[in-house]
């Protein structure tokens, strides 16, 4: 198992959990402004070291979640802001194209300091 990108989260904005009611979650690298922020979990940023694909796997606050469709320019926002939207649907397809989809159920806790991780 290769990891492609891991990070910690080290803030969580005052409104990010909602999105988890709708089966998603942002996440932006520190630095995030902060209109930006308050709907984000802000991690401390890693490197990206392969694309991320479907098939690879998301380790997230102790789950384990199979990547099912990652959109065009999401490893381009991972990348370069440490941003993208995780929808925990399932989908062969992506929606938007930042987006990258999971299956799996969406986790009801992810506190600070809980790790993401991608793995291949």
């Amino acid at each position: 198992m290769q990891t492609i990108y891991q990070t910690t989260i080290t803030r969580i904005g005052e409104n990010a959990c909602d999105a988890l009611l709708d089966n998603m979650l942002i996440t932006f690298r520190e630095g995030a402004p902060a209109d930006i922020e308050a709907f984000c979990f802000i991690h401390s940023h890693g490197a990206l070291n392969a694309e991320l694909m479907p098939g690879c796997t998301l380790e997230l606050a102790g789950h384990s979640y199979p990547v099912t469709a990652v959109g065009s320019v999401a490893g381009q926002n991972l990348r370069e802001l440490g941003h993208i939207t995780l929808r925990f649907d399932g989908s062969e397809q992506a929606e938007y194209p930042g987006c990258v989809h999971v299956a799996g159920h969406t986790p009801g806790n992810i506190p600070t300091g809980s790790t993401i991780k991608f793995i291949a």
